[in-house]
Order: C-alpha cells, then sequence, then structure tokens
C-alpha cells in the first residue's frame, strides 16, 4: 500500500463515491438522532407506535413467533441494563478506593448513573424493533413453534429477572428512577448573622 491509501480512496487518492454516499447518510443519521435527543416523550411514543405496527403484523401474518420472542428478551436485557447503576455495588463491598452509592444519611450524594442511559436505551429498542420488522419480510426466520409455550416462558424469565433486580435494588438502596423522589431544602436564611 502506497502512503495516500486509506479505507475508502478509489486509486486516484480521492474518496470513492461509494464511500462518500454512506458518510454522508451517517452524517445526516447523526443529526436526527442529534434533533431528537431532547423530546424524550415523542421519540417513546414513537417507538410505542412502531411496536403496535409490529404486533400488528405478526398478529396478521399468524408468525415469527420467535422473532418476537428474541425481540422480547432483547427489550428485557435493555431495560435490565437500564434499570442497574453504571458501577455494580456489589463489585464495590470489598473495596474502599471507588464510588459507592450512600448508605447513611451523613454521606454525600452521588446522583444514579444508569449503566445503560436513557437515550441509548431507546435507539437500542427502536433498532431492534426495526430489525424484527424486517424479519418478518424473510420466511426463513418463520420457525414454526407453539407459542403459548414462548409466551409462559417469557413471563416466567421476566418474573424471576426482576425478583432478582429489585432485591439487588433493595440490598444497596438505590431508586433508579428520579419521579418521585423526596428534595430536601436547606434551613430558611432568616437574614440574621451571628457575630463570634
Amino acid at each position: 500500500m502506497s502512503e495516500g491509501d486509506s479505507v475508502g480512496d478509489s486509486v486516484h487518492g480521492k474518496p470513492s463515491v461509494v464511500y462518500r454516499f454512506f458518510t454522508r447518510l451517517g452524517q445526516i443519521y447523526q443529526s436526527w438522532l442529534d434533533k431528537s435527543t431532547p423530546h424524550t416523550a415523542v421519540r417513546w411514543v414513537a417507538t410505542l407506535g412502531l411496536t403496535f405496527v409490529y404486533m400488528v403484523r405478526v398478529y396478521l401474518l399468524q408468525g415469527w413467533y420467535i422473532v418476537t420472542y428474541a425481540l422480547g428478551i432483547y427489550h428485557l436485557n435493555l431495560f435490565i441494563a437500564f434499570l442497574s447503576p453504571k458501577v455494580d455495588p456489589s463489585l464495590m463491598e470489598d473495596s474502599d478506593d471507588g464510588p459507592s452509592l450512600p448508605t447513611k444519611q451523613n454521606e454525600e450524594f452521588r446522583p444514579f448513573i444508569r449503566r445503560l442511559p436513557e437515550f441509548k436505551f431507546w435507539h437500542s429498542a427502536t433498532k431492534g424493533i426495526l430489525v424484527a420488522m424486517v424479519c418478518t419480510f424473510f420466511e426463513a426466520f418463520n420457525v414454526p413453534v407453539f407459542w403459548p409455550i414462548l409466551v409462559m416462558y417469557f413471563i416466567m424469565l421476566f418474573c424471576i429477572t426482576m425478583k432478582r433486580q429489585i432485591k439487588h435494588m433493595i440490598k444497596y438502596r438505590y431508586i433508579p428512577f428520579t419521579h418521585g423522589k423526596r428534595t430536601y431544602k436547606g434551613k430558611e436564611d432568616a437574614g440574621k448573622t451571628f457575630a463570634s
């Protein structure tokens, strides 16, 4: 390879048309993602709408249950990562050199930092639904299964996983949601100063 060769370069040293097209497409995609970041409710409503369209498609086609089951497992894993702290307190139990969640009232407040932030959770969940939707167009993914067994197994898996997660939350005293938490205000300033 010569000095001027790099990924996407054509024979003459300029980026190829295909490389420029996909680079530009990636920039447009990232721009739309950046614009959607502050609109949390709109993003989730669109994803729920897409989920509804997917479910109606699966119901009307009467198939692709294994794809739907895989999508459910994927969303369950994303949800557990969304509920989990970035640094697992059970790993920090033995060592005192890292950050930990406060366990006493007089300890320093440290905000809850998620392992999977909300935006990445939404983005991954939406991409998962789109991939599952594309799979419904290919007969190879329509594996014949007895779907009630999959539903029962998913419900069992969901209950066991959430029970373990809730026990972890209770043991290490963290709440992954900020809505409904108590806020503390300092003492009111009476305007008087004390001379010492």
